[in-house]
């Protein structure tokens, strides 16, 4: 399997980095308003999910991640009965896009690369992806992002964008992610696929799956043990 593998392909919100502590981090530095921001954060982050799961959008026009999070955030303030200034949301938002990397992932990434061609595919927009592999010394070969297919994953579209522009056909590239939905579309278009556990995605009370199964041609605690099982 692994002769045959030429690249891998990353979800980054979540596989790659460290959303929960990032942004619990972020909202305690940006404000003392008393707020359970563990909670908060898992409750943005799923009405985030909701959204980009429903954004088809008929028009064509394409509806930015951050306008996504900024409107989820404004509808769970107030549903929450949490005030912050309109400052405050933005820099909150703002948030998504410096997101910390775990700390297997560069370690992991700069082992692969030196084999295969190792790159993004992420539902963030293309500032905000570059911008977190900016922030993290991320060392993508290439990153690729849900705005320029104008459909968010687990879209066929997106999937097919990333093997069109490697070059490589859908068979020769594994797709890493922590969460099963996006590994499962991307195997049912003919990809390889890794699951990475991340039991501490939604933070220390969270409740991820992170069940290796077999369904998946490899399943790995990290991006370090990725590279043990890939690496030649």
């Amino acid at each position: 399997m692994r002769e045959k593998i030429k690249a891998l392909l990353f979800d980054v919100q979540g596989t790659a980095t460290d959303f929960h502590s990032t942004l619990c981090r972020e909202a305690r530095r940006i404000t003392d308003a008393d707020v359970d921001w563990s909670r908060f954060v898992n409750l943005w982050r799923a009405e985030y999910f909701a959204n980009t799961s429903e954004v088809g959008d008929a028009t064509g026009e394409w509806v930015t991640v951050h306008s996504v999070y900024r409107e989820a955030l404004r509808k769970l303030l107030a549903r929450e009965n949490i005030e912050l200034s309109d400052a405050e949301q933005e820099e909150l938002t703002a948030a998504w896009k410096f997101l910390d990397p775990w700390p297997d992932t560069v370690a992991g990434l700069t082992t692969l690369r030196q084999q295969y061609t190792v790159a993004a595919l992420s539902n963030a927009d293309v500032n905000a992806a570059v911008s977190i592999s900016r922030h993290g010394n991320l060392p993508w070969h290439a990153v690729f992002t849900a705005e320029m297919a104008g459909v968010f994953k687990p879209d066929p579209k997106i999937y097919h964008l990333a093997a069109r522009y490697l070059g490589y056909d859908p068979a020769e590239i594994m797709m890493v992610a922590s969460h099963k939905y996006d590994i499962r579309a991307a195997k049912a278009l003919g990809f390889r696929t890794a699951f990475i556990a991340r039991p501490l995605e939604f933070g220390a009370k969270g409740n991820p799956d992170v069940s290796f199964s077999d369904e998946f041609d490899i399943n790995a605690e990290d991006f370090l043990d990725l590279a043990a099982q890939l690496v030649l």
